[in-house]
């Protein structure tokens, strides 16, 4: 994407295929291991679902962030770690991946709100 002209295909199918892996392997291992108490442990659709989500709204998030920052003309976004890019560049990420989490966890009803 004109965006962000260093990601890749290969990049964002791999990350994607990552987070598909651990939500695979957290539906699946947390009976295996007597980890009962994890959010897991009797869901395995959630697990997969959450998994999914991770992995398309993180590179969503990467990308809202590069598009604030050719909007604002800089390269990074901070200096605090520098040849990062800055913090927000380490966790851009997360703004789209958190409410999703957030809202795949209230739809299965792994988490409470109230």
């Amino acid at each position: 994407h004109t965006a962000s002209p260093n990601k890749t295909w290969e990049g964002t199918l791999t990350g994607f295929v990552a987070a598909l892996v651990v939500g695979l392997i957290l539906g699946v291992t947390t009976d295996s291991f007597g980890l009962d108490g994890t959010i897991f442990s009797d869901n395995f659709t959630a697990a997969i679902v959450f998994g999914i989500t991770i992995g398309i709204l993180t590179p969503i998030g990467d990308l809202a962030q590069s598009l604030i920052k050719r909007d604002l003309g800089v390269k990074d976004m901070g200096f605090v770690l520098p040849g990062h890019g800055g913090v927000l560049d380490r966790v851009d990420g997360l703004l789209f991946a958190l409410p999703g989490a957030y809202y795949v966890a209230t739809l299965f009803e792994l988490i409470s709100i109230a």
